[in-house]
C-alpha cells in the first residue's frame, strides 16, 4: 500500500508550551497534526548534538541527541520554587522569535538541566544504570569529550593538549576521576532524551503514525566518534560532492570520509551500534548520501575553501570496486536492523549504486524537478513513470522550496557554472554571450534565465560563436532548461497561459501531481504543504531550511508561522487530508 508522510525539522515548529524551539513534548502534538491530515509518515531531519554551526549533517556524535530538543516541562522536575520561576522565565522571554530560531536557549536549558540535575541526583537509579550499560559502546567517549571540550574553551579535540587529543590513558582516567559529576550529568541528559525520544515513538505506534528518521553518512571532523576511533576515517581527506549543473564547483562539507577497511576489520560493529541506537526512535530510516557508501568524493583536506569540490576524487579510486563496496555495507545494515531502510540517492549516480538498491529493495529518492527524460525527450516524466520503489517529493531540506524553484530556477541554468564552462579551454566570453543568450531582468539568486527568442540549438551555437561539437555541453544545459515551465505547467494539468508566480492553484497541482506517482512513498515538507492555504507570505525564496556550501543564522533555523495548536485547527488541515485521502495513500 503507499503511503504518505510529512518531513517536519522539529526546531521549524513549536507549541504553547515550548520554549521558542520545538521539543520532544512537542512532537505528540506534531503525530496528532500529521495524522488529522491523513498522512501516516513523520519525517525527521537528524536529530544527533550539533556542534557550533547547528548543522545536523555535522553532528559532534553519531549516538548522541541533541539537548535543544528535551522537553524541561517532562522531566521529573524537582519541587524546587526557584527552578519553576527559572523555567517559566525562559519561556516566556527573547526566545519566541516566529521566524527563525535563537540557539542561545541551548545555553540556557543546559544551565537549567545542570540545577535540575544538582538537585535530583539520579546516579544510584537502577533505570539510569541499565541505560549506561546498554550504550557503553559510546556513551562514555561522548561524555568525556563534551567535558574535555568544555575545559578546552570549546576547542575542537585536535586542537587540544597532545595527551588528549591522542587518549594518553592515564591523562584520560585523571580528567574522568576528577569530573565524575559532569560526565554523569551528560549521561543524564542522554538517558532523558532518550526516554522522551521513546515515548514519541510508542504514541507515534498508537496513533497510526511512522516515525522516519535520518542517518548522517558522515559525522563532523570535530566529534566524540573520531576522536574515539580516529582508525575508522581518512583524516587527510574532507568529504563533499563533485561539480554538477547545480553547483558549479561542486561541494565541500568538510567531514572526513570513511576508512572502511578498518571498520570491516573490526566487524562492521561501528555502524551496527548506530543502528541499533536508531532502532529505539525510528521504524523508518534514510540514508544519507548513500551512494558514498560505493564511493566518495573525497578532496585533499590542505586544499584552498575556496575550490569547493573542483581537486576532489573518487574513492574508491577503481570504477570496479565501487559495486562491491555499496552492496556489502547495505546488505549489512539490513541484515542488522528491523527498520526499514531508504536511501538519499540525489546528484550523479552511477548505475551500480540505482540498481544495488532496487535488488535489495530499498527506495531512493524522487524529487520533481529533476525526474526527467534529460537523454532524449528533456521533458519531465508522468506520475506514473515514477520508480515504484522511491520516494517522491517535491523538494528536500537542501533546496530551495518548490514555489522558490518555480519563481526563480524552473527555465534556469546556474550562472557560475556557465562561467566556468566559458573559460574550460574554449575562452567563450562570458560577457559577450550573457547580454545575447540571457534575459538578466528575469535572473535572480545566481541562476540565468534564457532570452525567449535564444528558441533553438542553431541560435544557440550562432551566439556561442563555435562548432557545434565543441559546445555539446552547452546544448545539453539548453535542451534541458529552455521552456522547463511551459513542460512542466502541461504535465500539471493547468490552464491558460503559464504562469510566472507560484500560486495557490499552482502549488495544489504540484503537490496532487505529487500524491499521484507510482512512488511507494510521497514525503513532502511542512514548507511546500502551507503553500496551498498561502500561509507563507512574501519571498518565497525566504523559506528555506539550508542552502549548501553557505554559513549564515538563517541554515538551519526556519521556523513555521503557526504553533502546531494553531495548525490543528487551522483550514490547511482538512486541505490536506482531502488529497491526501484523494490520492489514495490515506
Amino acid at each position: 500500500m503507499k503511503k504518505s508522510g510529512i518531513l517536519i525539522p522539529l526546531f521549524s515548529v513549536y507549541s504553547k508550551n515550548s520554549f521558542g524551539v520545538g521539543d520532544f513534548g512537542d512532537l505528540n502534538l506534531a503525530v496528532d497534526w500529521v495524522r488529522d491530515t491523513g498522512n501516516s509518515i513523520l519525517q525527521f531531519l537528524p536529530m544527533n548534538e550539533m556542534g557550533l554551526g547547528f548543522c545536523p549533517y555535522d553532528a559532534l556524535s553519531s549516538f548522541a541527541i541533541e539537548p535543544l530538543y528535551i522537553s524541561l516541562l517532562n522531566l521529573p522536575l524537582p519541587k524546587d520554587k526557584s527552578i519553576k520561576r527559572q523555567v517559566d522565565t525562559l519561556k516566556s522571554n527573547l526566545f519566541q522569535d516566529k521566524t527563525y530560531v535563537n540557539y542561545m536557549v541551548k545555553e540556557e536549558k543546559m544551565r537549567l538541566l545542570w540545577e535540575i540535575f544538582l538537585i535530583c541526583q539520579p546516579i544510584n537509579s537502577f533505570q539510569f544504570n541499565v541505560f549506561k550499560d546498554e550504550n557503553v559502546y559510546w556513551l562514555k567517549d561522548f561524555c568525556l569529550y563534551r567535558v574535555l571540550k568544555d575545559l578546552h574553551q570549546g576547542k575542537a579535540w585536535y586542537d587540544w593538549e597532545d595527551k588528549f587529543k591522542n587518549r594518553d590513558k592515564e591523562a584520560l582516567n585523571y580528567i574522568e576521576i576528577n569530573n565524575l559529576e559532569k560526565i554523569d550529568f551528560q549521561m543524564w541528559v542522554q538517558w532523558q532524551l532518550s526516554i522522551q525520544l521513546k515515548s514519541v515513538k510508542d504514541y507515534a505506534y498508537n496513533n497510526g503514525v511512522l516515525l522516519k528518521g535520518d542517518l548522517p553518512i558522515l559525522v563532523s571532523r570535530d566529534s566524540s566518534d573520531v576522536w574515539a576511533h580516529p582508525e575508522f576515517f581518512k583524516l587527510e581527506f574532507a568529504s563533499g560532492a563533485p561539480p554538477d549543473m547545480y553547483c558549479a564547483k561542486g561541494q565541500r562539507w568538510g567531514m572526513p570520509t570513511y576508512n572502511w577497511e578498518n571498520i570491516i576489520k573490526d566487524e562492521f560493529r561501528y555502524l551496527r551500534e548506530k543502528l541499533r541506537f536508531a532502532e529505539n526512535f525510528y521504524d523508518i530510516l534514510r540514508i544519507d548520501h548513500v551512494v558514498g557508501l560505493f564511493r566518495i568524493w573525497s578532496i585533499p583536506y590542505s586544499d584552498i575553501l575556496e575550490n569547493q569540490g573542483l581537486h576532489g576524487i573518487f574513492d574508491p579510486a577503481d570504477e570496479s570496486k565501487w559495486g562491491a563496496h555499496g552492496r556489502g555495507i547495505l546488505e549489512f545494515m539490513q541484515k542488522n536492523t528491523k527498520m526499514s531502510l531508504c536511501a538519499e540517492d540525489l546528484g550523479v549516480i552511477p548505475y551500480v549504486c540505482t540498481n544495488t538498491l532496487k535488488e535489495l529493495r530499498i527506495p531512493g529518492n524522487d524529487v520533481q524537478r529533476w525526474v526527467k527524460d534529460w537523454q532524449t525527450r528533456h521533458d519531465f516524466l508522468d506520475p506514473k513513470y515514477y520508480r515504484e520503489l522511491s520516494v517522491s517529493m517535491l523538494s528536500t531540506h537542501d533546496t530551495t522550496n518548490w514555489p522558490a524553484w518555480w519563481e526563480n530556477e524552473a527555465g534556469t541554468v546556474d550562472e557560475a557554472l556557465i562561467i566556468r564552462r566559458c573559460s574550460d579551454q574554449r575562452n567563450i566570453g562570458f560577457e559577450r554571450i550573457r547580454d545575447r543568450l540571457f534575459d538578466l531582468e528575469r535572473s535572480l539568486h545566481g541562476r540565468l534565465r534564457w532570452k525567449e527568442e535564444i528558441d533553438s540549438i542553431d541560435k544557440l551555437i550562432l551566439v556561442l560563436d563555435r562548432k557545434r561539437e565543441e559546445v555539446g555541453d552547452f546544448i545539453d544545459f539548453y535542451l534541458n532548461t529552455f521552456h522547463e515551465k511551459e513542460k512542466l505547467w502541461l504535465h500539471l494539468g493547468l490552464r491558460g497561459p503559464m504562469r510566472e508566480k507560484c500560486d495557490i492553484e499552482i502549488m495544489r497541482a504540484a503537490l496532487k501531481f505529487n500524491l499521484a506517482t507510482a512512488s511507494v512513498f510521497c514525503i513532502n515538507t511542512i514548507f511546500d504543504w502551507l503553500y496551498i492555504e498561502g500561509l507563507l507570505p512574501g519571498d518565497t525564496y525566504q523559506y528555506r531550511i539550508n542552502t549548501p556550501g553557505t554559513i549564515n543564522d538563517k541554515n538551519w533555523s526556519l521556523k513555521v508561522p503557526l504553533s502546531l495548536e494553531e495548525l490543528l485547527t487551522h483550514k490547511v488541515t482538512q486541505e490536506i487530508r482531502s488529497m491526501v485521502v484523494a490520492s489514495g495513500r490515506a
